[in-house]
């Protein structure tokens, strides 16, 4: 990619080693790119090998390769009101925080949960305790991720956003991550130029664009509000190529990192849609 181009990339697997994932990366044409750092669907893990861990610095620092970021499992929910599951999602966290560490990642990237019906109140504050237990000074920083919003889900409104930001107390080290796949389906008319206008500067007067860090690109296969978290291929779903030419003309993504989360069979597939984004940037 040239020097204009964007910093675009794709959630990479970490099987077989999880440096080999900074190889995949490159092979698929990525100056960024997302992984799991552990199995998303379960609670248990295995250490991160010291000869892994060097190789992944290693091959990052010559890799020419941005930045790289990680996601948290799916399993943890930071919003329960079950004591135990609270408590197991908050030890997931403080050691995804630490393998991030360990790797030199620059952002962790949450969903926030569910409040199980407790309502919204009690599930901002309950994410917000979760990162104030955790984070402790640490140089990574926590990206929330907004919703699509689903039922009894915490963080699908900019100012539900704000709201845990602000219960932290945190002006350091937290921020966001917009994924285009969420917003749409919840509510927010991310196709049109005058939707874009109102979201950011809604977006703005509610968190402030320089919290906004990094850019999960997904087109959406559900309607305008209807709450479905599906992804689609970029500029195949209800936000299509004129949404996504409109989006990423905005100055408060241009420089951001991007990272697709479209719906392949192979990583390989991948590349197609990165050249619709590269073509529409």
């Amino acid at each position: 990619m040239s020097k204009d181009a964007p910093i675009l990339g794709v959630h990479v697997s970490i099987s077989g080693s999880i440096d080999l994932a900074v190889d995949r990366a490159q092979a698929l044409g990525c100056n960024t790119f997302q992984i799991f750092t552990r199995n998303p669907q379960g609670w248990k893990y295995g250490k991160l090998a010291d000869e892994s861990v060097d190789l992944f610095r290693s091959k990052m620092k010559n890799s020419g390769i941005k930045l790289a970021v990680s996601h948290m499992p799916y399993l943890p929910n930071l919003a329960s009101p079950d004591d135990e599951i609270f408590r197991k999602s908050v030890d997931a966290l403080a050691e995804e925080i630490r393998r991030a560490e360990l790797l030199g990642l620059a952002y962790v990237i949450l969903h926030l949960g569910s409040h199980m019906g407790k309502g919204i109140d009690y599930g901002q504050k309950r994410v917000a305790d979760a990162i104030s237990k955790t984070h402790k000074n640490s140089a990574v920083t926590v990206l929330l991720e907004n919703m699509a919003g689903q039922k009894n889900a915490v963080g699908a409104a900019l100012h539900d956003i704000r709201k845990i930001i602000e219960h932290t107390g945190m002006e350091k080290g937290i921020g966001v991550c917009l994924d285009t796949c969420h917003a749409f389906a919840a509510g927010y008319d991310i196709a049109s130029e005058q939707g874009l206008e109102s979201f950011f500067n809604e977006f703005e007067r509610e968190i402030g664009s320089k919290k906004l860090m990094v850019i999960h690109l997904n087109d959406s296969k559900g309607p305008l509000g209807s709450h479905l978290d599906r992804h689609e291929n970029i500029g195949k779903g209800l936000i299509g190529k004129k949404g996504f030419k409109l989006f990423l003309a905005r100055k408060e993504v241009r420089r951001l990192p991007m990272i697709l989360e479209t719906p392949v069979k192979d990583e390989k597939e991948y590349i197609q849609d990165m050249k619709t984004v590269i073509s529409l940037y």
